[in-house]
């Protein structure tokens, strides 16, 4: 009986302990739910990285200065009035194509006219009191011989013979004087027909009007300043001024050659050189820029005065060649170039050495060979939106 007590005593005893392990399993259980849920999160929040890569690819590269430029015609002449007067007519139009020597313009003459016909007058009169005096010297010639040959021949007075040679003295002096009014007259009448001769307007060099100043009718006072008619310019020949910045101006020597294309024409190209930079430069805005002068040929016509050109000047090109984009390349602090190359071991670091180079891509002379893989960028794998943690799958 004592034995069976004891063993009813011990079933009870078990069946609490067990109890008391549930709990734990429980808590064990959880803990090892919210690490894997921890694991889980933060492996997704964390994905491997992915690269922005490139190939090396062999292609052509050219390096270029860029500046925006105006043009004008190479030869041009502004032709004004060297006389005052009121502008009678003007012959040509705008876009006309004159040639040396054709008539433009005419400045009422006839002011000038009167001043031509009254020199002219003036020296009829001249030259007639010329040939009077001549007259009246030949016979106080006369008189004179006469006087001094009866002084000779003591039958006649010393007095008489010294006035006769003083009236002949006076008359020769009057006609030097009367040659000296001739030939003064005689500039006059040349300035005045030179001032009439102005007063029509000719065409100084071969080419086309592109711009009138001046209206019929109006006053031109050339006393002041050069009134200016009208511009005839040659457009066969553009001068494209470029202003390009004090940074780039040490690139560009005479020479260089140049392309450029118009607003109204941006996929025509025009070709030319350096003709002339200018030593003295434009200040815009604390800017300085310089004037870099290019002529170009204008056969079509189809550049005008005051055109915008963008102009490219060529500093180096090169066809053919490994090229890589210019943002995948390092530059560390000694200025040796690296890129980082692809490979399935993930990015390696490499030193290579580089040639031409421009925004897009540079050259690539050692280090690299066609068909390389070259990292440009990374990025992380997509993200939750809104970030939120990616949750675990149900079961």
């Amino acid at each position: 009986m004592l034995q069976k007590s004891d063993s009813s005593r011990a079933r009870p005893a078990s069946i609490h302990r067990r109890r008391r392990r549930w709990p734990v399993l429980i808590l064990l259980a959880a803990v090892a739910a919210g690490g894997g849920y921890y694991y889980y999160t933060a492996t997704a929040g964390e994905p491997a990285p992915q690269y922005q890569t490139a190939k090396v690819a062999l292609g052509d590269i050219e390096t270029t200065v860029t500046a925006i430029a105006k043009m004008q015609p190479k030869n041009y002449v502004d032709v004004g009035t060297q006389v005052s007067g009121q502008l009678r007519t003007i012959d040509p139009d705008v876009g006309a194509v004159v040639k040396k020597g054709d008539l433009l313009a005419e400045i009422d003459p006839t002011v000038y006219q009167t001043r031509v016909a009254g020199d002219r007058a003036s020296l009829d009169n001249l030259r007639a009191q010329l040939a009077q005096a001549d007259a009246q010297l030949t016979l106080d010639q006369l008189r004179n011989e006469r006087a001094q040959d009866l002084l000779a021949k003591q039958s006649g007075s010393r007095d008489a013979a010294d006035a006769a040679r003083a009236t002949m003295q006076i008359s020769a002096a009057k006609i030097d004087a009367l040659k000296a009014q001739i030939a003064q007259t005689q500039a006059t009448l040349e300035g005045d027909l030179a001032n009439l001769g102005y007063t029509k307007i000719y065409a100084p060099m071969d080419g086309t009007v592109v711009s009138i100043t001046a209206r019929e009718g109006s006053t031109l006072n050339a006393n002041q300043s050069a009134p200016i008619v009208l511009r005839i310019a040659d457009l066969q020949t553009m001068t494209v001024t470029a202003q390009v910045a004090e940074g780039d101006i040490p690139k560009i020597t005479v020479g260089t050659p140049v392309y450029f294309s118009t607003l109204g024409l941006p996929d025509r190209r025009w070709r030319g050189e350096v003709r002339q930079i200018e030593p003295t430069p434009t200040i815009v805005n604390d800017v300085v820029l310089y004037n870099v002068l290019i002529d170009v040929p204008n056969e079509d016509l189809m550049l005008m005065t005051d055109m915008t050109a963008q102009v490219f000047f060529r500093l180096g090109s090169a066809k053919d060649v490994p090229l890589v984009p210019t943002q995948a390349i390092r530059h560390g602090r000694d200025g040796a170039a690296s890129v980082r190359v692809l490979t399935p071991r993930g990015p390696e670091e490499r030193a290579i050495e580089t040639g031409l180079s421009n925004r897009s891509v540079t050259q690539v002379t050692a280090g690299l060979a066609p068909g390389d893989t070259v990292v440009v960028g990374s990025s992380a794998a997509a993200a939750v939106p809104s970030g939120r943690p990616r949750m675990p799958p149900r079961l």
